[in-house]
């Protein structure tokens, strides 16, 4: 019987292999990243506002750039992914650029066991909770992990959007809003570039947007906001149209694409 070890496993292979081809690809634009361009959404800057001399903990954070991009921001970054691979490259370009983040290979679930202090922000982005089976396990990382007063921060795609089977052409509405039971895809290619010949096979699940909101809630944290909006910042999906402003829509824009929300932890 399968669990969710073997899952995780199967999904750290895959990242493992996606490390190279994404820091090569167009969309991470590694040269311009380390010649000082900021990975950080408008928005995302916006709502956690002057870091100057924060904690900030980066949960799945890939190869590191959003981390080290709120390092160069003045924030005392720890990253942490799956990937050993990921981790490698975000210490590698921690070192190059001459800046002071932590990174540290585990799952999310693990954080308490291998990272020991707490901080001012967590923060999270993009393609995050769909690989995590409980949500109630990773808000109680989060929880814990914050000091209080902490903020936590994160942007998604939104659940709407993981409803879809795009291995079909149309892309056709299959997968539940809400579905406990865990959805295995395999394809070519990765959204960085489709056309590399790396085969990707993951294991995901589907979590709607009032289970993240009580799984936050019932660790006490208070959720300051929950916005919906229908452009997205990466063409990842099929058939995206470009704004001219940097994001992208779908062509009758009915439904949402990503989502934010930023939470605190109460002082007492």
């Amino acid at each position: 019987m399968e669990t969710n070890e073997h899952y995780f496993k199967v999904n750290k292979e895959t990242w493992n292999k996606k490390v190279a081809v994404h820091a090569g690809s167009d969309m991470y634009a590694m040269e311009a990243f380390k010649a000082g361009a900021c990975s950080l959404q408008h928005y995302e800057v916006e709502a956690l506002g002057d870091v100057t001399g924060k904690s900030l903990l980066h949960l799945q954070c890939h190869f590191g750039q959003d981390t080290l991009s709120w390092s160069r921001r003045g924030a005392k970054c720890t990253g942490i992914d799956l990937s050993d691979e990921g981790i490698a490259l975000a210490q590698t370009l921690n070192a190059e650029l001459n800046l002071d983040a932590a990174f540290v290979c585990c799952n999310v679930y693990d954080v308490p066991k291998e990272v020991s202090e707490t901080f001012d922000i967590v923060f999270t982005s993009y393609g995050t909770i769909g690989w995590l089976p409980d949500l109630d396990r990773w808000a109680a990382v989060i929880a814990a992990k914050l000091k209080c007063g902490g903020v936590f921060y994160m942007a998604e795609f939104h659940p709407i959007v993981w409803m879809f089977d795009y291995q079909k052409q149309p892309a056709s509405m299959v997968y539940g809003y809400n579905q406990s039971e865990v959805i295995y895809e395999e394809y070519s290619g990765t959204y960085a570039d489709e056309s590399d010949a790396i085969v990707s096979k993951e294991y995901g699940w589907n979590h709607g947007l009032g289970a993240v909101v009580t799984a936050l809630t019932k660790q006490g944290l208070h959720i300051e906001y929950l916005e919906e909006h229908d452009e997205s910042p990466y063409n990842v999906f099929p058939d995206l149209i470009a704004t001219g402003e940097g994001t992208y829509v779908t062509k009758d824009r009915l439904y949402p694409l990503i989502f934010t929300l930023k939470a605190t932890k109460p002082e007492y």
